[in-house]
């Protein structure tokens, strides 16, 4: 049976909730069974069609591959992150491209990326039957208004703000909450302050779960963040695929009897 908000609200405190980024059927099909979370994220910019930043993705986007997530899927619960610009000019523009989401793509939940400035937008939505995760702390839908992709809660003052911030979104309705780029000991903190489950992506090991984009697990990111693991390389076997393939083709060994048809008449 698919994971529910009922599961993932539950890991808090309890066994640490797993989540992986994933944009395409293939994928999918290959981690869902090992995840709580399968996280459409709108890294899926710079990830699958190679932008700058995530700040170009379009809902059209999200919504194609939300769908394909979804259809392949069968017990993670399902995130699809909101694109910039689609929820930030009003709680009722926000809905309206929430719902479509779900509508489209049959997810159980979005993220939206926004701290106290977005508590009273996801309050709206979570009381429309939107469920909402949260995102604070090194936002990518910010980049340019945080000069760049650099850890947060370097000062007091970024700590208390990013404190802050959590609280609002916890009060605001989210079920759950990313912290991103997040100071270790700031991460632990407001883990332990929060009700509702925290998601770390470069926070601490105490978070009541953890995520990472599945690229940067698999070895296909040239320059990965710091707080990315590389659990595999699967780059030298593509490569070496298409090193094998290109091979055989300019020496006509492919393809051979096996890989033709002819007819038996």
């Amino acid at each position: 049976m698919r994971k529910t908000i009922i599961d993932i609200k539950a890991a808090k405190n309890a066994t640490p909730i797993v989540a992986l980024t994933a944009y395409t059927a293939p994928i999918t099909r290959l981690v869902d069974k090992f995840v709580d979370i399968l996280l459409v994220g709108d890294s899926l910019g710079m990830v699958i069609y190679g932008m700058e930043s995530t700040l170009p993705v379009s809902l059209g986007m999200m919504i194609n591959h939300g769908l394909a997530v979804v259809k392949s899927s069968s017990h993670a619960f399902v995130v699809v992150d909101m694109p910039f610009g689609s929820y930030q000019e009003s709680k009722e523009v926000a809905f309206n491209a929430c719902a479509k989401v779900i509508k489209e793509t049959g997810c159980q939940a979005v993220k939206i990326e926004g701290g106290s400035e977005m508590a009273e937008t996801i309050d709206f939505l979570v009381k429309r039957a939107i469920p909402v995760i949260g995102h604070i702390a090194l936002m990518p839908q910010f980049v340019n208004a945080l000069g760049g992709y650099r850890y947060q809660g370097r000062n007091n003052e970024e700590r208390e703000k990013i404190m802050q911030d959590a609280l609002a979104v916890e009060k605001a309705g989210a079920f759950a909450i990313v912290l991103e780029g997040v100071e270790e000991s700031l991460a632990r903190e407001i883990t332990t302050k929060l009700t509702i489950p925290t998601i770390g992506i470069g926070a601490s090991a105490e978070c009541d779960g953890q995520v990472l984009v599945i690229d940067d697990i698999l070895g296909l990111t040239p320059k990965p963040p710091k707080f990315a693991k590389q659990f595999v390389d699967i780059s030298k076997l593509i490569s070496d695929a298409a090193e094998s393939f290109a091979s055989v083709v300019r020496s006509r060994k492919f393809p051979d009897e096996t890989h033709c048809f002819f007819n038996k008449n």
